[in-house]
């Protein structure tokens, strides 16, 4: 079929579900609603002339002249009956333990029209709106979507009755004055479920130190104390904020926007607050390699820890973004890992993103950009050098969810990628302006080939797992929930380390690396390509510095980009690069 996805955002949600409809052969095109004015909706369905509308994200009502035209599927991130655009947020909030999607027929009255499909997903106590949103909420709508177009295709129609009719009904807008934080008077888990309804979006807004601030993210801190609402530690980047009967660990602000102001990110905390800071506040780190039970009593970004020979230096950065201080600690932990006996390393978080490459909001804030973005360059590359030279073991990058730009560039770094079957990859850097790093021009040619490393690319378009793998980025899709790939990755990890063929490939993997090495020096990989980066950084007309202020600021683009308006069939980012 041909299929139009209207969408606010190319997120990760509708990049998910434009995947998974190519991938089963539809013809998928892309229109961005955020970009149209008054009447382009319809004028985009006339130009597609679609056989099926999908709305997987969209934060605006459908005219009527589009769900006239065509049948319109709305994907609600809410059960049957649930209504209201802040669903998940107020799910979270509630505390609930198991919510669901809703695929329904697009109609005058919001969230009320015939339901096509339905999934429902158990809710992981102590996640974040986000983690929930890229992982059980996204397969489940996956498949609802796939479902309600099955349907469809063959002329079933919508599910017979009326399956919303003991759900919780219409819920409206969360607004900040219903999120906001009594620190005198809440537990730390009331404090816990406000936070984390607003991650990433659109955070919950508080004063703090004399200004005001959207906070974003939420962890327990059982240890350390203070009066309600003061600031306690800090810990790279995050701030420790106490409780009645506790503390929280919160890694991102994000500054309230003035009137007629520019708008805002999110930073670091402790980057956002600048000299607001305290000087008196410590800086309290975390264990690397906590002791048994101890992980869970606090928070950290990156962590170790063994079963037998296998090795796992797991690291969970907001949004995925690699900051150059970020990529200096985890360069600084993966040395410290290959000091360690083991003979697997597995490298990557429990769930969500793998990482995104370089961190453009702390570029963006940076007092110089151009300074800031060769810094955190040289960073992620020394890092993926780092991987990419370790010849006395196994190293394996296991993927729980998305990566992009040089964040696919680290887990090609390894000697296995082993992916999440949810999760997407966007192998490219163009769409920001950049040539690309990361030592990307020896990492995916050397899986792919020269030619399907320069349409991959040159496409710019996402790839699903399955994709992936077909195409020889990924060597195993692990089928698992987001909750227990963790645990489906050590257990295969270790699985390895008892494997008789180890030896024999850890030999192999060096000879190879010599080989290469003989044929061209990872040096001129990494001089050519940052060569090519730092005429950009240091070029002010260069469009990566206005793409990247866009992208940080959110802002309104003026069109859908053209790569996505066409139609995409399967195959397509190993294919179609003649007409780019």
């Amino acid at each position: 079929m041909r299929i139009l996805l209207l969408a606010s955002a190319f997120n990760s949600l509708t990049q998910r579900v434009f995947t998974e409809l190519v991938d089963r052969g539809h013809a998928v095109a892309v229109e961005l609603a955020a970009t149209t004015g008054p009447g382009t909706e319809a004028e985009a369905v006339r130009r597609h002339a679609p056989d099926l509308v999908l709305a997987p994200m969209l934060t605006s009502v459908l005219p009527p002249e589009v769900f006239s035209a065509v049948p319109c599927l709305i994907v609600h991130p809410g059960p049957p009956g649930d209504r209201g655009p802040s669903a998940l947020d107020r799910a979270l909030a509630d505390g609930v333990d198991t919510w669901g999607v809703t695929v329904l027929q697009a109609e005058a009255e919001l969230d009320a029209g015939p339901v096509w499909a339905s999934a429902a997903f158990p809710v992981p106590a102590g996640l974040g709106k986000s983690d929930v949103y890229r992982g059980e909420l996204a397969d489940a709508a996956v498949t609802a979507v796939l479902s309600a177009v099955r349907r469809f295709s063959s002329g079933a129609g919508p599910l017979p009755g009326d399956p919303g009719a003991s759900g919780p009904g219409w819920r409206p807008y969360l607004r900040q004055e219903d999120r906001r934080i009594d620190w005198f008077t809440e537990p730390t888990a009331s404090v816990l479920r406000t936070l984390r309804a607003a991650d990433s979006r659109p955070g919950v807004l508080d004063t703090l130190l004399g200004a005001e601030w959207y906070l974003h993210g939420g962890h327990r801190e059982d240890t350390l104390r203070g009066l309600p609402g003061e600031v306690v530690a800090t810990r790279e980047g995050a701030l420790c904020r106490a409780t009645v009967d506790g503390a929280v660990w919160i890694p991102e602000l994000r500054a309230r926007r003035r009137p007629q102001g520019p708008p805002t990110w999110r930073l670091p905390a402790t980057t956002a607050l600048g000299e607001r800071l305290p000087a008196d506040v410590p800086e309290v780190p975390a264990p690397l390699w906590p002791r048994a039970g101890d992980a869970d009593r606090t928070w950290a970004d990156i962590r170790y820890d063994e079963d037998g020979s296998a090795g796992f230096l797991r690291f969970s950065f907001p949004g995925g973004a690699m900051s150059t201080g970020q990529c200096r600690r985890l360069l600084a932990a993966y040395r410290y890992a290959r000091t360690r006996p083991t003979d697997v390393l597995v490298l990557g978080p429990a769930r969500d993103f793998f990482s995104n490459g370089i961190h453009l909001g702390v570029i963006e804030a940076a007092e110089d950009p151009a300074a800031e973005s060769w810094a955190n360059i040289c960073a992620i590359d020394d890092l993926v050098e780092a991987v990419v030279t370790t010849t006395d073991r196994l190293v394996v990058s296991a993927l729980p969810g998305n990566a992009a730009a040089g964040g696919v560039m680290l887990a090609l770094a390894a000697d296995e990628v082993w992916c999440r079957e949810g999760a997407v990859l966007n192998p490219h850097y163009r769409l920001m302006g950049l040539t690309g790093s990361e030592l990307w021009t020896y990492l995916l040619p050397r899986r792919v080939g020269a030619e399907a490393a320069r349409r991959l690319t040159r496409a710019a378009l996402p790839l699903s797992a399955a994709s992936a793998h077909r195409a020889g980025l990924v060597d195993r899709v692990v089928e698992a929930t987001p909750a227990g790939f963790a645990s489906e990755v050590a257990r295969l990890a270790v699985r390895l380390t008892h494997s008789a063929h180890l030896p024999a490939r850890v030999a192999e993997k060096k000879a190879l690396r010599e080989r290469d090495e003989a044929v061209r020096r990872l040096a001129d990989h990494r001089a050519e390509e940052l060569a090519a980066m730092r005429r950009t950084f240091l070029d002010p007309r260069a469009p990566y510095h206005a793409l990247r202020s866009a992208f940080v600021r959110k802002a309104r683009p003026a069109g859908t980009p053209e790569h996505l308006a066409r139609y995409t069939t399967a195959g397509h980012a190993l294919s179609r690069v003649s007409d780019l």
